[in-house]
């Protein structure tokens, strides 16, 4: 499946010349983690400037004029702090052991959780932790919530669990990952069968090489704006140039216009550059000073014991108990209207033992 899934190297959109519809183009990454760098530009400055208006109106809410002083992070500064982050990962699994599979999907999760969230609302340290651990369990790799926290510093079950089930609605409980590392692993087998290509020309380092490439993919945009086959054939392009045009060469159709090595030049140089220039850890001391400023616009009704924060809790107190009493209401007109839930008529006796199982669970 991967040799198949890599040959599918252009664009579904545009390749218009086959009939079989490609596996990933019905995948739920297809249709919904996939943008434009326009769009995703678009998407984190809108989300950026949505969360400093309200933060700014928390703040003058609590106390007018104190938001005057305050240097909100931009949408840059947070993917910088997002970044820092997706460098852990790595080093997280290695430290467990978990293979490249988990890796690649924690990071994919992080990535994904933060075109619907910001920073500003929920830190990137515990985002991450519960990535990784959701991860584990959604790629078959499972580890108890135990042997995971006791094995990180400063980190309780809670610290996990708490956003477990806000991260898996912010990927839309769209767990499936289809990933560039499997795709460039069915290129290399295709390559080894291809009688222009000899053992000499692709020798085992070269997949080395451009494995490291696909790694490096991870730290940028690259798999939300192509396809995992065409992240997978630019990283071996930077091995090995031949190789990747004597393989996408073999994938072109009958009687084409020009080689398909030629066609998809431009947009394999286009993530060759991704990868090459933003293919790596960001600045350590200029991820410190976004993260020292972060501490004073963070959202107040996130951070414990703060007014916005008791605020809202006994807001949300208050929704919850009216929203116990509204049903609790609607029980008792069902018993004393004589009329169940599902139009039957209760009697006497079950009308009471009705009205007595309620007034136990208002107790």
């Amino acid at each position: 499946m991967a040799a198949d899934n890599a040959a599918k190297v252009i664009d579904p959109q545009t390749n218009s010349s086959t009939t079989r519809k490609p596996l990933y183009e019905g995948s739920t990454q297809y249709k919904s983690w996939r943008y434009s760098p326009e769009q995703l530009e678009q998407v984190r400055t809108s989300l950026n400037a949505a969360a400093v208006a309200v933060i700014r109106n928390t703040f003058e809410a609590d106390e007018p004029g104190s938001s005057s002083d305050v240097l909100f992070l931009n949408a840059n500064e947070e993917q910088l702090l997002v970044k820092l982050y997706i460098t852990k990962i790595p080093q997280l699994c290695g430290h467990f052991r978990f293979p490249e599979e988990v890796e690649a999907t924690a990071i994919s999760y992080l990535k994904r959780f933060y075109l619907k969230n910001t920073v500003m609302d929920w830190h990137p340290k515990n985002v991450m932790l519960t990535a990784l651990f959701l991860a584990t369990k959604t790629t078959n790799n499972p580890i108890s919530l135990e042997s995971y926290t006791s094995n990180i510093p400063k980190t309780s079950n809670s610290d996990v669990l708490d956003l477990e089930f806000l991260v898996s609605q912010s990927l839309n409980f769209e767990f499936a990952v289809w990933h560039a590392h499997r795709a460039l692993w069915g290129i290399w087998l295709d390559l080894q069968s291809l009688p222009d290509v000899s053992e000499d020309l692709r020798p085992h380092d070269v997949y080395d090489i451009a494995i490291k490439h696909v790694r490096a993919s991870r730290f940028t945009d690259a798999e939300l704006i192509y396809t995992p086959s065409q992240i997978a054939l630019a990283s071996l392009a930077l091995a090995s140039p031949l190789l990747a045009e004597r393989w996408a060469d073999s994938k072109a159709v009958a009687g084409a216009a020009q080689p398909l090595s030629a066609t998809l030049d431009p947009t394999l140089g286009a993530i060759k550059y991704i990868i090459t220039q933003m293919g790596h850890p960001p600045d350590v001391e200029a991820v410190r000073e976004v993260d020292r400023r972060l501490k004073v616009c963070k959202n107040p009704e996130k951070v414990p014991g703060s007014k916005a924060y008791l605020a809202r809790q006994v807001a949300e107190q208050r929704r919850a108990e009216e929203k116990r009493n509204k049903k609790a209401e609607d029980v008792r007109r069902a018993v004393t209207e004589s009329v169940n839930p599902f139009g039957s008529e209760l009697n006497e006796d079950e009308k009471a033992k009705q009205l007595a199982e309620l007034d136990d669970d208002d107790d």
